[in-house]
């Protein structure tokens, strides 16, 4: 193996690899970030005002939203207090969504560590730092997180249900969780027989008679599916899901509902339970 020593690269001085295309490469995969298999939502959103927030990510899993803003160089106050203004207005304007402002730039520098750590614990912030390596013809980029935020509790779901097609999902997840959403409602028997799904933008939800019916709702990932089967919070249903091997995720309070993590053997294993709680669901979502 040949050692093959790489060469930093500045973005801010680059004519061709500059802010746009950094930015376009984070909406392409915001998993390099390192906060986990986040969507992208918006790009340039024109702000309250003045001026445009950069990329805005979302977390499904956590129901979290990420107000990114991008400063190739050195860190500097205008920017911060940007990043900070931008984020206040994004929670004000959507205040059903946890929100975390997240900073990125080629130079974190010690004074702007000393001042958002007096921040941190009252504004969920992140700092992450970008270095663009060449190697050869070739180009990466290396994202280290250098300030991260303290946690919050995390609420609930986007409601804009904009129509899409299986298509849009299986580019967005994978045909694989895809089909495992068809095998489930089939699965599911008579309880879901007179529906079918409803391909949505960001979840698919179930409709009869081309009228939405969600008592249960999925968000296919890369390799699994999460389903939300729409209930209030009994200690019934706390039992038996506790009692089982399912990975169960947190009770989203604000749209009342139970939310699993599904894998095809989760499927096989645990279709008894999963009837039994959409059985339950459809008839409280009904009565």
């Amino acid at each position: 193996m040949k050692y093959i020593k790489p060469e930093i690269i500045s973005l801010k001085n680059s004519q061709e690899f500059n802010e746009k295309w950094l930015q376009a490469r984070i909406e392409e995969d915001p998993s390099m970030l390192g906060l986990g298999d986040l969507e992208f939502r918006d790009t340039e959103k024109i702000m309250v005002g003045g001026g445009r927030l950069d990329t805005i990510l979302y977390d499904p899993e956590d129901k979290k939203r990420y107000e990114v803003e991008i400063q190739l160089g050195k860190t500097d106050e205008t920017h911060v207090i940007r990043t900070i203004e931008y984020w206040d207005l994004e929670r004000k304007k959507n205040p059903q969504y946890n929100h975390c402002a997240v900073i990125i730039a080629e130079d974190i520098t010690s004074r702007f560590l000393n001042v958002i750590s007096l921040f941190n614990g009252f504004i969920p912030l992140i700092a992450i730092q970008v270095k663009a390596v060449k190697f050869q013809d070739n180009i990466s980029l290396f994202f280290t997180k250098v300030l991260d935020e303290v946690t919050f509790d995390l609420l609930d779901e986007d409601t804009i249900s904009e129509p899409t097609d299986k298509s849009y999902w299986e580019k967005k997840a994978s045909n694989s969780s895809v089909k495992l959403t068809q095998e489930i409602i089939a699965e599911l028997g008579e309880i879901t027989e007179e529906y079918k799904l409803k391909y949505n933008k960001h979840y698919i939800g179930i409709e009869r008679n081309n009228m939405a019916n969600n008592f249960v709702t999925f968000v296919p990932r890369k390799t699994m599916v999460i389903m939300n089967i729409k209930h209030e919070r009994v200690e019934e249903v706390d039992e038996l899901l506790e009692s089982s091997d399912l990975d169960i995720l947190s009770y989203d309070k604000q749209w009342k509902q139970y939310r699993v993590r599904l894998s095809d053997k989760d499927l096989a294993s645990n279709i008894d339970l999963l009837k039994n709680l959409v059985e339950k669901a459809k008839h409280e979502y009904h009565s």
